[in-house]
């Protein structure tokens, strides 16, 4: 399997050159030159797999220059019920008829990015270790990218992590996760901005190539296809616990802002898992909810980005969005580097064409947003009638969900985080504060180890140059 640009650099790489690359060298993300599809007999020998092996399988089907012995061992080794909590990994939780959450929050982080931001570590430290080679980490948060990244790459060999957050802008839980880890090589950066703010300095790094290639930039935002690959296992994992045959069909709803999550969604179902629907959910900062209504992608200023309490998709700059447009496109590279270098760069917005609107249906997307009042209203609910505390991102995702019911399809939420994470929230919400893991317990008083930054790309250059 061999991996493209979205902008058009037809230099075709292998799986763990784009693993420690991050961005390709003309700006665009990195794809597959083709999805593999999925047949009837592969699904049904997959059906009923542990985890680890399901994950393998997937896995191999895009990585074919790491030994299928190794890539069995660092999977099995990542996908563990010490780690994640449970055998099955991602087990369903049902709520009304037709609706279930999918759990992808028992990692050590509390949030779905542990399931793909584990087997990352693992890679990392396996493919540097074959080279001989180091690696920086920049990466970008709006809440659990960081906190995910940093407890997987802790300690790692041959890893340093630069992770930029937006200074205040967490929760407090958030915070403490990161902020609190004193390991050599994890380095904070709070960004006296909005995450968008971190998100351009990160690209801005990252295109300067000489830099990246000096000091050895790599990434672990979900531009990483690594990472974005990892995330398809899950919705394999969720399809097969929901049916019990392969004629069915399923919808998933996925609160969305960075677009990472659900274009994995997209993948599996480019691969042929039977995926009716992708359901979209976004919180007050509507970006890709306009764009899947109108077609207009426009994005917000700094000024015009809301702070909301699902903060982890208080995004308006969905840097993922990119790889569905390609597809979209016919995967006409030189309009998509017209759509996203040239339009958005210079006027923050495009519009695609009637037809390439109406072709999104073919790919099963509907959308919907969801407001402050509304995820007070959906974790009440869901707790009065079901006695299951959700936080506030899942929250926006069954909110969105219940808008577009199918009696004939079932639809899994993606449980993208735990309630410990948004106290304040579920306090507003329920009146009680939500349970934590022990290993949780106080971390909000540890101390705090972290560096403030104006937003200005050459100053985080110069922070790496000192401390890579």
């Amino acid at each position: 399997m061999k991996y493209i640009s979205t902008r058009g650099d037809r230099s075709e790489r292998a799986f763990c050159d784009i693993l420690l690359e991050g961005l390709a060298p003309d700006g665009g993300l990195y794809l597959p030159a083709h999805y593999p599809k999925v047949d009837a007999a592969a699904l049904a020998r997959w059906r009923g797999m542990p985890y680890h092996e399901l994950a393998f399988e997937i896995l191999s089907l895009y990585i074919d220059d790491i030994p299928a012995a190794d890539l069995k061992q660092l999977v099995a080794k990542t996908y563990t019920a010490q780690v994640f909590g449970t055998p099955q990994i991602t087990p369903l939780k049902p709520l009304e008829p037709g609706v279930q959450l999918q759990a992808l929050s028992n990692g050590p982080t509390l949030a779905f990015k542990d399931m793909a931001m584990q087997l990352l570590g693992q890679l990392f430290e396996y493919e540097l270790g074959r080279r001989g080679e180091t690696l920086n980490i920049l990466g970008a948060t709006s809440g659990d990218t960081g906190s995910a990244a940093e407890y997987a790459m802790r300690g790692k060999r041959g890893v340093k992590v630069f992770m930029l957050s937006p200074h205040g802008r967490m929760s407090a839980f958030q915070q403490a996760q990161m902020f609190s880890l004193q390991d050599a090589n994890i380095h904070n950066l709070a960004v006296e901005g909005v995450f968008d703010d971190c998100q351009d300095i990160v690209k801005a790094v990252s295109n300067d190539l000489a830099f990246k290639r000096r000091h050895k930039i790599g990434t672990v935002n979900s531009i990483n296809w690594a990472r974005l690959l990892a995330q398809v296992v899950y919705y394999f994992a969720g399809y097969f616990q929901a049916t019990s045959s392969n004629a069915q069909q399923v919808s998933f709803a996925v609160p969305s802002g960075n677009f990472g999550n659900i274009c994995a969604g997209h993948v599996a179902r480019m691969m042929g898992l039977p995926i009716k629907r992708l359901v979209l959910a976004t919180n007050e900062n509507d970006v890709l909810d306009e764009f899947f209504r109108t077609g207009t992608y426009r994005v917000r200023s700094s000024a015009e980005t809301h702070e909301t309490s699902s903060p982890s998709m208080d995004i308006s700059k969905a840097s993922n969005f990119e790889r569905f447009v390609f597809d979209l496109l016919g995967r006409d590279a030189a309009r998509t580097r017209q759509l996203f270098k040239t339009d958005v760069e210079d006027h923050g917005s495009f519009t695609v064409a009637p037809q390439e609107l109406a072709r999104i249906a073919d790919y099963g997307f509907v959308s919907g947003s969801s407001t402050h009042a509304d995820r007070l209203a959906t974790i009440r609910d869901t707790w009065q009638r079901f006695g299951v505390m959700i936080d506030t991102h899942t929250a926006d995702g069954l909110k969105v969900a219940r808008q577009h019911p199918d009696p004939d399809v079932p639809t899994i939420v993606l449980e993208t985080a735990l309630p410990a994470k948004f106290a304040e929230t579920i306090v507003e919400a329920l009146g009680r504060q939500p349970e934590r893991p022990a290993a949780m317990q106080g971390i909000e008083q540890l101390p705090k180890r972290f560096t403030v930054m104006r937003v200005d790309a050459q100053a985080v250059k110069d922070f790496i140059a000192d401390n890579a």
